[in-house]
């Protein structure tokens, strides 16, 4: 049975939230008599000592021990996260940078999603990034064929989401209109409408019973089936402003950024982060809530995409422990809300701008 944390006094929670305001901004242990001297409680010196003595016992404060002062633990900034954190107002200035950022409109999903991870980059300064999500049990819902010559022919594929992919096929023995005509045909009657795990052996073999003589052709469309329907559904990431993680002290141990930067570009691990959610609000990923190992000292916020009521990618950050949450949290709620928006305004006829 878990025990219940203690719930804090009204006291507690502004040393808590001036501590954690005041690392996030400076970076250094926070002592004290900063608090005293900044005016934000009215209590003295020894009360406050007290108080951040009680804190650290509790579990929301650190003190490094080389160092008199305390920083927020993990703990603490998940406290704050949910309990201290006020709105940040954003400047007409900052709304202003979000439209100017988006403000080509982009009809491909993934170019809309690397412009929001470097938009996301420059309105925060840490690193930012957008996911392109997963999309499970994706189907081939039509096959068209196209020949080239006697020897070769383009296959058209056109997904259950209604993204088109072509391939370049070469056939070993000489093929005709009538065998690409009975191959889409075939294909189109029995391999419509099936996921990668539901085109099974009897399925390949009922493929090559109606493509006798063609069976290797068979074999070749099939591979490229399950490339299309594996690359469709694996996800993406777009990264932008790794080099941001430098300008943090916390980023200085080589080692453990090299591991950092190496799970970002790997992405598996990142998009392993994000999952299927139908939710809308700015999620905040703090240290060991990760699963992601090397992100235990960083922090992942990040907002979710729709487009027609679903959920179809996230725009987000990623930065140190010690993040300006309050400003982060209202940008990516803002530029997320932007580029939604973006992929659900209709499409808007080519020329009819030109008429008003």
């Amino acid at each position: 049975m878990n025990e219940e944390k203690p719930v804090l006094s009204d006291r507690k929670k502004q040393i808590l939230k001036a501590i954690v305001e005041a690392h996030i901004k400076g970076g250094e242990p926070v002592g004290s008599k900063y608090i005293t001297e900044s005016r934000q409680l009215s209590c003295s010196s020894a009360t406050i000592r007290n108080e951040m003595a009680e804190l650290e016992n509790l579990g929301y404060l650190e003190q490094p021990h080389t160092s008199a002062g305390r920083v927020p633990s993990k703990q603490g900034y998940r406290f704050y996260v949910d309990s201290l954190l006020e709105d940040y107002a954003i400047t007409a200035k900052e709304i202003a940078q979000i439209n100017q950022l988006m403000k080509v409109k982009l009809s491909e999903l993934d170019r809309i999603l690397e412009n929001a991870s470097k938009a996301a980059s420059t309105l925060t300064n840490y690193t930012g990034f957008a996911v392109k999500a997963r999309e499970h049990a994706l189907t081939i819902n039509k096959y068209e064929t196209a020949m080239i010559d006697a020897h070769s022919f383009i296959l058209i594929l056109v997904a259950s989401n209604g993204t088109v992919k072509t391939r370049n096929l070469i056939s070993e023995g000489e093929i005709t209109e009538k065998d690409l005509a009975a191959l889409s045909g075939a294909l189109n009657e029995l391999a419509v409408g099936l996921s990668a795990d539901e085109i099974t052996l009897p399925i390949l073999m009922r493929l090559e019973g109606r493509m006798a003589g063609h069976e290797a052709l068979v074999n070749a469309v099939m591979k490229c089936v399950y490339e299309v329907l594996h690359d469709l559904d694996s996800g993406d990431l777009k990264v932008s402003g790794i080099d941001r993680l430098l300008q943090y002290p916390e980023f200085t141990d080589t080692e453990r950024l090299g591991e950092l930067i190496g799970a970002i570009e790997g992405k598996e691990e990142i998009l392993n982060l994000f999952p299927d959610t139908e939710g809308d609000d700015v999620s905040v990923v703090i240290g060991s809530e990760s699963s992601v190992r090397v992100m235990n000292q960083s922090t992942v916020v990040f907002k979710p995409i729709k487009q027609g009521g679903h959920t179809v990618g996230a725009i987000g950050v990623i930065g140190p422990l010690r993040m300006d949450y309050a400003r982060v949290l209202a940008m990516l709620d803002n530029l997320g809300g932007n580029v939604t928006q973006l992929l659900n305004e209709p499409t808007q006829p080519k020329g009819e701008s030109e008429k008003q």
